[in-house]
């Protein structure tokens, strides 16, 4: 974070700040913000949040044995640091983070990236941060920060070096994403599609449309909007943003994408295509598998060509990324026994999408297996998109299909249905007894995917099913 005050900060968040001293009060910090004590350095800011299952309070002692220089709290403890007593100590980081970016931002140098989408947001961040990092000092979020905590926390990362921010905006309600990106008002603003996660939500896809869109609302006047025009909720996107000033780059596989990709092949060794920007043509050779990484790499050349970067560099840095991320598409397992861990979240499209790549990256004498768990946060929806999946599962000949925990039995029913049956769709009704079978069921030439969301915990199934094959 850039050096404030204890009494510039108290001013910004308009709290009471209670110095261990009065002599204090002009001490300046600019170390780490977080609501984790663990993660406080030498002029940390702890932010003690309350929380349903804890509360920070408790632990800004432990803050304040790790550096931590301030505490924004609640309610006073009695620890010896200064605090400031805020109503809401999450409204204070975000009034922090909106004057910190703000007064990075009037030096000049800073732009600033938001990505928000049903599927994709954490890879194409990190996608264009690799990017990015080539050009300039970048900020972009750990893992999936893009919550009301998360993304503050990120945004509090900029320094007076920064020159790019990305930003990553998840929608936990309408009105979150506006809330988020209105503290810092992007430059670019990266919509990658429109699908059913968190529809249960939201009321329908139609309503989760109109929130993704409130990123374009939330940006600068004059900016760019980075869209996706092979979803039509997407690019129907365009006529808000061209109202509100702002410059459109489509990107996509149609004929009319300022940014396109065509010929597009998965492999085992990785995904390529072929890019076309502004009349210049170059191949792409992904080491992340899947298809519909594509149009997470054509987000990020997009963004990155708009910050001046050109696209023989864009894709020289997209291909020296590994794994989009821990959990997501990654590899594991040794050449026998391959295992895609895909198992940090699923919704309907990333689940279909994730079906498709292990088809396609199966050779004839290699076998298929599907470890699948339940979809969450579909609402009235899921019955019928867990039946969606069942059905795509079997039409695309996955030979074994391994359904994990009674949320998901509805899957499996669809897949018997559609006629998997002698063993080849089975149901378990934990991670332990999905481990058993898999433990003997795999065999030399199985290419195993691991699915589910985040809160089924099958990531951590294919954790262990990569150490037995490794």
């Amino acid at each position: 974070m850039i050096a404030l005050s204890l009494a510039e900060i108290a001013t910004i968040t308009g709290g009471d700040l209670h110095p261990v001293d009065p002599d204090t009060a002009d001490t300046v910090v600019n170390g780490v913000v977080d609501t984790d004590s663990r993660k406080m350095t030498a002029g940390g800011i702890f932010v003690a949040k309350p929380g349903a299952e804890t509360d920070g309070h408790r632990f800004v002692g432990a803050a304040v044995e790790n550096g931590a220089a301030l505490a924004l709290v609640e309610h006073l403890v009695d620890d010896a640091v200064s605090q400031i007593v805020v109503p809401d100590v999450v409204d204070a980081l975000a009034a922090l983070a909106s004057a910190v970016v703000a007064r990075v931002r009037a030096g000049g140098m800073l732009k600033i990236v938001g990505i928000t989408g049903s599927n994709g947001k954490t890879t194409t961040k990190n996608f264009l941060s690799r990017i990015l990092e080539s050009a300039g000092e970048t900020v972009a979020p750990i893992d999936s920060y893009n919550n009301e905590v998360g993304a503050p926390v990120t945004m509090l990362r900029v320094t007076e070096n920064t020159r790019f921010l990305v930003s990553e905006f998840g929608a936990a309600a309408p009105g979150s994403i506006a809330r988020l990106a209105g503290l810092v008002e992007p430059d670019l603003a990266v919509i990658l599609m429109v699908g059913m996660a968190h529809a249960g939500g939201f009321g329908g896809i139609e309503e989760t449309a109109k929130a993704k869109a409130e990123l374009i609302t939330a940006s600068r006047p004059g900016g760019v909007a980075v869209l996706n025009i092979d979803d039509p909720r997407v690019a129907a996107m365009r006529e808000t943003a061209e109202r509100r000033g702002m410059t459109v780059m489509g990107f996509g596989q149609g004929a009319d994408a300022d940014v396109r990709a065509s010929d597009i092949h998965v492999e085992a060794s990785g995904t390529r295509a072929t890019i076309t920007a502004d009349g210049e043509t170059q191949a792409l050779h992904l080491k992340v598998l899947g298809a519909h990484h594509v149009g997470n790499a054509l987000a990020a050349i997009t963004a990155a060509g708009v910050l001046g970067v050109p696209l023989a560099d864009a894709i020289a840095r997209l291909e020296s990324v590994e794994v989009a991320e821990r959990w997501r598409m990654q590899p594991m397992g040794n050449d026998s026994v391959r295992i895609i861990n895909d198992a940090y979240n699923a919704s309907p499209d990333s689940m279909a999408a994730a079906l498709r790549t292990l088809a396609q990256i199966t050779g004839p004498d290699e076998r298929t297996v599907a470890v699948l768990g339940a979809m969450s946060e579909l609402g009235e929806n899921a019955g019928e998109e867990h039946d969606r999946i069942g059905l795509l599962a079997v039409r695309l000949n996955i030979r074994r299909i391994v359904v994990v925990g009674p949320e998901a039995r509805r899957l499996y029913l669809a897949a018997v249905g559609e006629g998997s049956w002698d063993s080849e769709a089975v149901h378990l009704p934990d991670q332990d007894a999905a481990y058993e079978y898999l433990r003997t069921e795999l065999r030399e030439g199985d290419r195993v995917l691991v699915k589910s969301s985040n809160s089924v915990g099958l990531r951590h199934l294919g954790d262990r099913l990569g150490e037995l094959f490794s």
